[in-house]
């Protein structure tokens, strides 16, 4: 049988490492789906129910698994479909490859069915490598480098496939003019350390610091443990960005947690009152929750230099692989006797936690939310993988999820959208099969689209050693987050008519396609609940109704931000009374460290 180029495609995917490919079909990609059908679904085809979810899914994939996630969609309304999530991949900095279909050859430039100019669609967020293959020698180099490009860059790239071609007899590239070769996968990356001159600058820096704060961000995962030695002997605490989350273990005492609007109070204290800033692999792009200008002296290590010394004036900026500079940094550092910094760190540290403890405890209608991730924190499996959605379910997962060493954490990160938790958990599903997942989402982004991924789930988990794969939904019936920076933000008061959400029962969803569905009512029965979603046999979905009226207001607000929430209330929030109420006694808990109710 003659080998078609959609054959050959597969032949390469398989080539590459690639076990699964994040999709759905269409008629502008049947010369690939074929191609699955003959190759006995090698490397597998995964049915997202949505495009979208399948771009969501290979950026969890790639998240989770370090390698490159692979997504693939129909001309037309099924690429413009993939946008959303490869707009995640790019601003996460993660590799993902694309592959789309698009109308035949002889039909472009027609007004033919579905066609649209992907080439110009795909410009902006498939930037480092975006391609329309158009005869079949060009497929391999094309495709190689959609790979290379995809993990040197750590981006989306994009393959654009005609029809036609797909259909077409294989035929590789000639020693010719004109025909460009490709040689096979496989790419030894180095781990750059910057000079020692650099280097020296930044240890007298950091020496030279008596209050030293440390930044780190998710460049610096697979450097965790020079982040640790560098704390111990500099005396530093470590702040985390979002995407950083899972660095560092929260039971180390001088890790003081989130950072920024979602963040803790020890984080903003200690970027507050440090005079030298070390920040490691994070691009965190709020200016003002990092010390003040002129306050601190700063040294930052990135791998790109395209991301470095843009957020903080920083005095030393050292472009390289973080574990490596860190271990070319740690001989030149001074051990600091003095501890008088770490120890004011680790009891901020400590008060915080209590904080945290009694504000989940604080009765609410009819579940706190706060309570639902301290109950998992207790429980969460050592190497289980978290993703977070966006919405006010994202407060307590930055402030109240207590991470251990072995647990993998993500959430939409830059791009903030709504929608991935469910996507991202099978994606990370898919790399780990043999490891429990956690989806930490909203009812608005549970009814969005984690609804219909319900099913994805129930189809695929036959292929999963470890069945766990729980959904948490917050159930308040309230787009909450968008309700709340209303409140904050603009002094309005909730409108019912855009932040309300129609009720439904997600556990029963969850039951009549096969999973597991637990309904909580009742704070009591929280811990039970986690307890059985982890016993399962299938996976899980947690239905928890909780108070839209716990304020996700950090710590550390503004005097403008609670003046505007009391003045829209002050206007006619239908929630008025029950919401200062319940802020409150929230807010109490902050005053009261150690007291019980």
């Amino acid at each position: 049988m003659t080998e078609t180029v959609g054959d050959y495609l597969l032949s390469r995917l398989r080539d590459w490492g690639v076990e699964q490919v994040f999709a759905y079909p269409g008629d502008g990609i049947n010369g690939l789906v074929a191609a699955f059908g003959k190759a006995d679904n090698q490397p597998r085809f995964v049915q997202a129910r949505h495009e979208e979810m399948a771009a969501f899914s290979a950026v969890g994939y790639a998240k989770f698994s370090g390698a490159v996630g692979v997504c693939m969609a129909t001309s037309g309304p099924g690429a413009i479909h993939l946008l959303n999530g490869l707009y995640d991949a790019k601003l996460d900095h993660v590799p993902v490859v694309a592959i789309v279909g698009q109308t035949a050859r002889t039909a472009m430039g027609g007004s033919y069915q579905q066609e649209v100019e992907l080439q110009a669609l795909y410009r902006d967020v498939a930037n480092e490598y975006c391609i329309e293959v158009n005869v079949a020698e060009q497929l391999p180099n094309a495709l190689d480098r959609a790979f290379r490009v995809a993990q040197a860059s750590r981006t989306p790239t994009a393959l654009i496939i005609p029809a036609d071609l797909q259909e077409a007899p294989y035929e590789p590239p000639q020693h010719a003019f004109k025909q460009m070769p490709s040689s096979p996968p496989g790419t030894a990356w180095p781990n750059p350390v910057p000079p020692e001159p650099a280097i020296t600058e930044a240890a007298d820096v950091l020496n030279a610091g008596e209050r030293v704060a440390i930044l780190v961000g998710q460049g610096a995962r697979r450097a965790a443990a020079e982040v640790r030695e560098v704390a111990d002997l500099t005396g530093a605490g470590v702040a985390k960005a979002l995407l950083g989350k899972d660095v560092l273990a929260d039971d180390l005492s001088y890790v003081t947690g989130a950072i920024g609007l979602l963040g803790t109070r020890p984080s903003y204290e200690m970027m507050r009152d440090c005079d030298t800033l070390l920040i490691v692999g994070s691009n965190f792009p709020y200016s003002q929750f990092l010390p003040e200008y002129g306050q601190a002296r700063a040294v930052q290590i990135d791998l790109d230099g395209r991301f470095i010394g843009m957020r903080y004036p920083t005095e030393v900026n050292l472009v390289g692989d973080a574990a490596a500079t860190l271990r070319a940094l740690l001989p030149k550092l001074n051990r600091t006797e003095n501890r008088s910094w770490r120890e004011k760190i680790e009891k901020n540290v400590a008060d915080w936690w209590t904080t945290m403890d009694q504000q989940a405890a604080v009765d609410a209608k009819p579940v706190n939310p706060m309570r639902i991730v301290h109950e998992l924190s207790k429980q969460i499996p050592d190497n289980a993988m978290v993703t977070a959605d966006s919405g006010s379910s994202t407060n307590w997962y930055a402030r109240n999820l207590r991470i251990r060493d072995g647990v993998r954490t993500t959430l939409s990160g830059t791009l903030a959208t709504m929608g991935p938790a469910v996507p991202y958990a099978i994606g990370a599903k898919f790399a780990h099969p043999d490891r429990p997942a956690i989806a930490l989402v909203g009812d608005g982004a549970m009814q969005m689209n984690g609804l219909a991924e319900l099913i994805t789930i129930a189809r695929y988990q036959g292929l999963w050693t470890d069945p766990r794969c729980v959904v948490c939904v917050f159930h308040n019936n309230d787009l909450n987050q968008v309700t709340w920076e209303l409140r904050a933000m603009g002094g309005a008061p909730k409108f019912e008519e855009s932040q309300s959400l129609p009720d439904v029962d997600y556990a029963g969803f969850a039951r009549s396609v096969g999973l597991e569905g637990i309904n909580v009512e009742d704070p009591r029965d929280l811990a039970s609940a986690w307890e059985t979603a982890f016993a399962a046999d299938r996976p899980t979905v947690l239905d928890v109704r909780c108070d839209a009226e716990v304020p996700p207001i950090p710590p550390h607000a503004t005097f403008e931000q609670m003046k505007s929430v009391t003045e829209s209330v002050l206007k006619g929030d239908p929630e008025a009374f029950h919401l200062m109420f319940q802020g409150a006694k929230t807010k109490l808990q902050e005053f009261l460290p150690g007291r019980s109710r």
